[in-house]
């Protein structure tokens, strides 16, 4: 005869359980336990606390034993994490190492991962842009994924809303295929930038705007973000070590104190999710299995709802894991599209240029972001020979170089007139790639990761749409340069550079009408199991052009206050 521990049991039964502690993942506990849900927030990761765990923020440069520089240990040991522009000597503590989490590649794909309390939400480039009805629109027009469940209309004021709590730095800029939001002011263009941009205002008649970048930093809080314990951004550019003065957004600083606040949270670090419990006789999810990473323990924990939260690919990995009677190919996987049309953002290319103007002044201070092309290509129609489109990124400052040569009081006297060349600018391209079932993720058949669970096997890769996107892009730039005076201008593309350095995978579990073309409905409830939320990346049905974790955090608000409202009607 079994005899249950009915206490443990108990102590191991909440209202809600979350998977993953980072952006999305903060946002649900954030909203549930606002709502007054007993949460459980399972982190794999170890813990990371805000202020207290970022090791090097306040470190001077000579501090570091490779002048900040990744060592060619680490480099050696981790190249793939070391592929990655944050990944730097102050950061890599931040990063995942290569050996530690392997995965099989069917085709060369870089997967950056942050295992922690907080995961990418330390590292990540902080920008935030809204999605526009043309974005939404987008596959229905051209064919080239299923139909959105979901349009501007819907997420708009989940938008505002997580913006206000979030902090967003940008400029108003009336722009029908970017729409404005709840800004804090501004960060400034440099005199180049301003000056590429009013040359785009004239040549293009404003159909090619380039702006100041919308980022998540506070430039000047308002009293919801002192509420959060956070204060202005310092402009230190060293964001990727941690904030201690919580400038940017980060679930550390921000989501995961204020759930903790409303003592309705619990936060588990080190458990590694296996699977999600299903239930046959009550046809729902009933809870969640971990790992524990130290002791390779597993433990059971139990909730009426759930949020899968653990970043698009592992929470593809999680759901296909999860099989049961009901579900033999992994939860919710009636249609068998499960870890398929995965997509991603092209940011293989770019370009650079040289302006022989405005040497009477220089760049001084640092600034945590730069100004930003909205996509200009097949907005509201198609135009050219590949699908959908691209933004991009432009920055430009003015390149000095310093005499070292000599010494004592005649190398002194050098360092401190450097001598300045010309300004110089550069652009990346962010391409929208199309959602494609060849795009896929599955559990590999014989490779298991130290907890034994199945490793991922990823099939990414990029297509011809890709290839002449690029070909556009460097087109239209050089087109856009040289009409604005640039010189030198240069094109660098690297043909075998692997997608997902861009950290921008997307799909999987996508959103849709039809429950057999899709995954999810409209609120980010599996067709096939409504008490299972996943609003990270893997619920996205396209990428569109646009840094993706505004939407993240804004479809998670807007999946959480359903969630709620429907288990208080007892539908869930």
């Amino acid at each position: 005869m079994a005899y249950l521990n009915i206490d443990s049991v108990k102590d191991r039964t909440f209202d809600a359980i979350v998977i993953g502690s980072g952006i999305s993942g903060g946002w649900a506990a954030k909203e549930l336990t606002g709502k007054g849900l007993r949460t459980l927030v399972l982190e794999r990761g170890r813990d990371v606390k805000h202020i207290t765990d970022y090791p090097t923020t306040m470190m001077p440069p000579w501090e570091f034993a490779h002048a900040g520089q990744l060592s060619k240990e680490y480099r050696d040991a981790n190249p793939i994490a070391s592929r990655c522009y944050a990944n730097r000597e102050d950061a890599q503590h931040f990063f995942v190492k290569d050996a530690e989490h392997p995965y099989v590649q069917e085709k060369p794909f870089d997967w950056i991962r942050g295992y922690q309390v907080g995961g990418k939400s330390l590292m990540w480039a902080r920008g935030t842009q809204r999605w526009s009805q043309y974005d939404f629109d987008g596959p229905a027009r051209d064919g080239f994924a299923v139909e959105w469940p979901i349009g501007y209309a819907d997420i708009a004021p989940w938008y505002s809303y997580v913006e206000k709590f979030a902090g967003i730095s940008g400029n108003k800029d009336g722009l029908a295929q970017l729409p404005d939001g709840e800004f804090l002011p501004p960060h400034e263009q440099s005199c180049v930038e301003k000056h590429f941009s009013d040359q785009m205002a004239k040549r293009y008649q404003g159909q090619r705007p380039v702006i100041i970048g919308r980022c998540a930093h506070l430039t000047k809080p308002q009293p919801i973000h002192y509420q959060q314990g956070r204060a202005q951004c310092q402009n230190r550019d060293l964001c990727q070590r941690g904030c201690p003065y919580g400038g940017y957004f980060s679930s550390n600083a921000s989501t995961l104190p204020w759930a903790a606040k409303t003592g309705k949270m619990t936060l588990q670090p080190d458990s590694v999710v296996h699977s999600i419990i299903f239930d046959d006789k009550k046809g729902k999810a009933s809870g969640v299995r971990i790992i524990d990473a130290r002791t390779s323990q597993m433990t059971e924990y139990y909730a009426r709802v759930i949020f899968v939260n653990a970043a698009c690919l592992n929470s593809n990995l999680i759901l296909l894991n999860s099989t049961s009677a009901r579900f033999p190919r992994g939860l919710g996987n009636d249609n068998g599209l499960l870890g398929k049309y995965v997509a991603f953002h092209n940011f293989r290319t770019g370009i650079s240029a040289e302006y022989e103007g405005f040497l009477d002044k220089t760049t001084d201070g640092i600034r945590p972001n730069g100004s930003y092309i909205p996509r200009f290509r097949n907005v509201q129609k198609q135009e050219t020979n590949f699908l959908r489109g691209y933004a991009a990124g432009f920055s430009g400052s003015r390149t000095s170089q310093v005499d070292t040569a000599g010494m004592g009081a005649d190398l002194k006297a050098s360092l401190m007139q450097p001598k300045y060349g010309n300004w110089r600018v550069g652009s990346h391209m962010m391409g929208e790639t199309i959602p494609k079932e060849t795009n896929y993720v599955m559990l590999d058949k014989t490779l298991k990761d130290p907890w034994g669970i199945p490793q991922l096997n990823i099939s990414v890769g990029y297509d011809d749409n890709d290839e002449k996107m690029i070909v556009d892009f460097h087109e239209q730039m050089t087109e856009m340069l040289t009409g604005a005076g640039f010189i030198n201008i240069q094109t660098h593309d690297k043909p075998d550079k692997a997608p997902g350095l861009d950290i921008h995978e997307m799909g999987g579990v996508r959103m849709g009408k039809d429950p057999k073309t899709s995954l999810l409905n409209k609120w980010n409830q599996l067709h096939a199991c409504k008490n299972v939320f996943v609003t990270d990346g893997a619920c996205m049905t396209s990428t569109s052009t646009q840094n993706p974790s505004l939407t993240f955090m804004a479809i998670t608000a807007r999946a959480a206050n359903h969630a709620v409202s429907e288990l208080k009607r007892g539908m869930l």
